[in-house]
């Protein structure tokens, strides 16, 4: 099961943001993201048979880790289709989690279809990284205990690549939060879901190099982006200093590593991009800190 993780508060970002922030640590879940959450839930529906034959999926790190880590607890097998240059650090994990790992290249190769294809393949059962409702449902609960810790918010700030963490969110949110702002936050280089959201219909946007793997997403899903367009305030974008900037204060004020997707939502906030009016009580998730030492150190 998921862990519950904490919520940091850190008074020298209050002063700098004139904010009340409550920072959702998922970069202390299990496989070190929130993506454990959707993955063990979905995961946890299978099966006995689909158990047996086992589950593919294809992912930059994250995700990876999840379903191989919640594969192993659940007892079947894991193959996953990780990019060629996903970082060697969250390869290392996929593997240690006894997942096999397929390389591709994300810029050249459809992943959609090479892991349909592994699936037929396999006849293992296909995980979504994030366009599945019980994923989506299981990333939502990241809202669910942050409104269950703070009593309460005005706004909530979300890292966003292909959606589930945010649509999951912004679910709970206006079950639980009605009238909180939901903000969705990618990076500049992967601005699909920024273009998708403003004009009011999926979009496809080219993919460019950015510390952001995590979010390097060319179009965001169907059923998240439906949810997303309904329940969303606004999707902005940051740019990768903006990004540096906020794993350094997240490292030197409060004392945790995040890595750069799972910060993308912090950096929204003290970049001034995410409308947060002054005195709010506001949550940002941290996504995940899978980073290792050389790369964080050569970041920040």
């Amino acid at each position: 099961m998921a862990r519950r993780t904490p919520v940091l508060r850190s008074r020298s970002l209050d002063a700098l943001t004139g904010a009340t922030l409550h920072l959702k640590a998922e970069n202390l879940q299990r496989a070190g993201a929130f993506k454990f959450r959707g993955a063990y839930n979905r995961l946890a529906a299978l099966s006995a048979p689909e158990r047996e034959a086992g589950v593919v999926a294809v992912s930059s790190g994250n995700h990876a880790q999840a379903v191989a880590h919640a594969a192993r607890l659940l007892g079947t097998r894991a193959t996953i289709l990780m990019p060629q240059d996903a970082p060697a650090s969250k390869r290392a994990a996929t593997e240690g989690y006894g997942a096999t790992v397929r390389p591709f290249d994300r810029y050249r190769d459809d992943r959609e279809a090479l892991v349909a294809a592994l699936a037929g393949e396999l006849g293992a059962t296909a995980i979504p990284a994030y366009d599945d409702p019980l994923v989506i449902a299981g990333a939502g609960t990241v809202a669910l205990e942050l409104l269950e810790q703070t009593g309460g918010l005005d706004a909530l700030v979300v890292c966003a690549g292909g959606g589930g963490l945010l649509a999951g969110c912004a679910t709970v949110a206006a079950a639980r939060a009605g009238g909180a702002r939901i903000v969705g936050v990618a990076p500049e280089a992967a601005p699909s879901l920024h273009r998708s959201f403003h004009h009011g219909r999926r979009e496809r946007a080219e993919v460019g190099a950015t510390i952001a793997d995590g979010q390097q997403l060319a179009e965001p899903g169907a059923l998240t982006f439906e949810v997303i367009h309904a329940l969303a305030d606004d999707i902005v974008c940051v740019s990768d200093a903006e990004i540096v900037a906020a794993m350094r204060v997240l490292f030197e004020r409060v004392k945790t590593v995040v890595e750069p997707s799972g910060a993308s939502a912090l950096a929204a906030v003290l970049a001034g991009r995410a409308g947060i009016e002054r005195g709010a009580r506001v949550g940002v998730t941290l996504s995940g800190g899978n980073v290792d030492a050389a790369r964080f150190a050569s970041l920040i």
